[in-house]
């Protein structure tokens, strides 16, 4: 199977610069999008914060060649609340002094930005530690980590992605105003059709396929489904880069776009979702089956263990307080952990498929979620049901009797961190300076909320 395209600095050595050859790949790189892009007069270069929010500056175009060799940005930043502020409670701030560390460029992520592409480019960055190896608190470090871990063991995973947003007149507003759309409508009023024109341009011009752009089942919901690769980081990569292509596109066109996970109380949530298959040394899909109502034993493990780990994870998959108002009844989002065959309700769907391409998709994040750190999570789970045999697959959700014992997943933000900061398993993947981080900082974000008086509890007369 092929590696992963991207390449990094040793992290069993004390380089504190792009390795020679990857020096010189990306000044190719740099000159081949010159070419191609010759007016280009700025670059926004970025980290990707815990939130999935872009931190990062504007440089001249003079100055990229410089980058070769990195450039600084504060640890600080991966302790970034949701309103951008530096969460002291974290331990990154003043209290160790906002030191900064070398960041580097990802190969391969030079790209126009939709907005003014051909003035304007992005390019991505990777954080570094004191010692050169990867800073532990990014959260796509992280999963190139858990990835690293896989691999080892000769499990490659194949993935799509399908991100869910809605739409919207601005200014926003709480009950937002939106054009009339149904579920699967093809032909979208004529504004959103001009958008998700646009985004689809604007995906190419980044090298971005994607494979099908659906109207939900809300008006102004949409679905935007990525091709399946087998480069994770990748795959990634490119949904932080279509949130911001959806976000300029609307802008662009006097609408906003929210990747909330419940904009709308009245209305469905958006939903991050992840069809996955693995693949063996040989390439072999080793969820292959014969039987498409039930999965095969090796992917029965797979699920078993994912199953296990969900409760605790749903401090990733659902991130803030507004995550958790996506769960209610009647809206094809999962309230248990459990699996099932066709069925949209459940957690981990095993979806229509020949017998060679058998897959299952993971249901449960909100795409406000870090996409990073979800299917880090997601592959943490993976690692757990296959190195434990013992795990038993419950029930499908289809032969569930009222008396059978059943796992509901967390409907609240606190109760969520707590499962999370608790779980062995997840802290021996994530490690426990990273949970910690985790914990502190969506703490703050939740007491923040919960400190603020809204309009409704002012119009109760009390």
């Amino acid at each position: 199977m092929n590696m992963p395209l991207y390449h990094h600095a040793s992290s069993s050595t004390n380089t504190l610069y792009l390795e020679s050859k990857d020096a010189d790949q990306f000044l190719l790189e740099v000159d081949q999008y010159l070419k191609q892009y010759p007016t280009t007069e700025h670059i926004d270069i970025c980290l990707h914060d815990l939130n999935g929010h872009l931190r990062g500056k504007r440089i001249d175009i003079k100055s990229l060649k410089n980058l070769s060799k990195g450039c600084y940005f504060p640890l600080s930043v991966y302790a970034m609340s949701l309103e951008g502020k530096v969460i002291e409670e974290s331990g990154l701030g003043k209290y160790i002094g906002e030191p900064d560390q070398l960041c580097l460029p990802i190969l391969g992520s030079l790209r126009p930005c939709a907005n003014q592409s051909e003035k304007h480019a992005q390019l991505y960055l990777s954080m570094k530690s004191d010692n050169g190896s990867d800073c532990e608190f990014e959260p796509r470090n992280i999963l190139k980590r858990i990835l690293l871990s896989l691999n080892q063991m000769n499990y490659f995973p194949v993935m799509a992605g399908e991100i869910e947003f809605y739409l919207y007149t601005q200014p926003s507003h709480s009950e937002h105003k939106m054009e009339q759309t149904q579920c699967f409508d093809v032909d979208a009023p004529k504004r959103y059709q001009t958008v998700l024109e646009n985004i689809e341009i604007e995906a190419k011009k980044q090298n971005i396929q994607i494979t099908a752009i659906v109207a939900e089942s809300s008006s102004g919901q949409f679905e935007i489904n990525l091709q399946h690769r087998a480069d994770i980081l990748k795959l990634c990569d490119e949904m932080m880069a279509i949130k911001r292509i959806v976000k300029q596109s609307a802008n662009m066109h006097g609408l906003n776009a929210s990747f909330m996970a419940k904009p709308n109380m009245l209305s469905a949530g958006s939903g991050l979702h992840f069809h996955m298959s693995l693949l063996n040394q040989f390439q072999q899909n080793i969820c292959a089956t014969d039987d498409l109502k039930k999965p095969n034993q090796r992917m029965g493990q797979v699920i078993a263990g994912l199953l296990q780990l969900m409760p605790a994870s749903m401090a990733i998959l659902a991130p803030n307080i507004n995550s958790f108002r996506r769960f209610q009844f009647a809206h094809h989002v999962p309230l248990e952990a459990n699996w099932g065959v066709n069925n949209r309700n459940v957690a981990i769907r095993l979806p229509c498929a020949d017998p060679e391409n058998c897959r299952l998709e993971y249901r449960v994040a909100g795409a406000d979620a870090n996409p990073y750190l979800c299917i880090s999570v997601i592959l943490i789970g993976v690692l757990h049901g296959l190195t434990h045999d013992a795990l038993q697959l419950p029930k499908a959700s289809h032969e569930m009797k009222a008396h059978d014992a059943r796992t509901l997943l967390p409907n609240h933000q606190l109760e969520a961190l707590k499962r999370f900061e608790k779980n062995a398993v997840l802290k021996q993947y994530l490690g426990a300076d990273f949970m910690q981080l985790w914990v502190a900082c969506k703490k703050y974000e939740y007491q923040l909320v919960s400190n603020t008086i809204t309009d409704l509890e002012l119009q109760w007369g009390l």
